[in-house]
């Protein structure tokens, strides 16, 4: 991805890629839902800073939802928190519109901005993801415990489900689960 996603950024071409990455996530999950109907996972979708800013983002989610079906519980839109944080107030007003339908919102790499907490306080997003720049090294940097930690019990009070991005193996994912993170990602769970 990082060989073509700054050439569509500069091309302002983030939109319709990522709305051509939703149509067809939205294809395959109503094709899976159509054979195991009980399949009880969300699905996560990654968006740019670019699509957050487009004006007719929310509308053509909504366009793409009801062409393919798809119950918006069944999905969990990703954003940094570098891209959520250049224009708050749009950015916010967006995720608002998207959760009224039902569809989650995930704060990606969190812990790598400048003013995370003031932020992550005023989003109205539901799952933070812990920025694996901190989490790989868990095991072996006590500051890193501490940021991990301490992400997490901010998460938790303010109503959030955390994540842990990179947890590469057993060690790292004991940490976790002992710091009391909801959830984990990365190749010591599942390659």
């Amino acid at each position: 991805p990082m060989t073509f996603i700054p050439a569509a950024e500069r091309f302002n071409m983030m939109f319709d890629l990522d709305l051509w990455v939703i149509g067809s996530a939205f294809r395959q999950l109503s094709e899976l839902l159509a054979r195991h109907a009980q399949d009880p996972r969300i699905f996560t979708i990654n968006l740019s800073g670019q699509s957050l800013d487009h004006p007719d983002l929310e509308h053509k989610i909504r366009q793409l939802e009801q062409r393919y079906s798809i119950d918006p519980h069944r999905i969990c839109f990703e954003i940094t928190e570098t891209a959520a944080i250049q224009n708050i107030n749009h950015v916010t007003q967006v995720i608002n519109e998207i959760r009224k339908r039902g569809s989650r919102f995930a704060l990606d790499d969190f812990g790598s901005g400048l003013s995370s907490f003031g932020y992550l306080k005023n989003l109205a997003v539901d799952y933070v993801k812990i920025d694996g720049v901190f989490v790989r090294k868990v095991a072996q940097d006590s500051g890193d415990f501490a940021v991990v930690k301490s992400i997490n019990e901010i998460g938790q009070f303010l109503g959030k489900k955390t994540i842990a991005e990179y947890v590469a193996d057993d060690e790292i994912l004991r940490l976790v689960r002992k710091i009391g993170v909801d959830y984990a990602q990365g190749f010591g769970i599942s390659p």
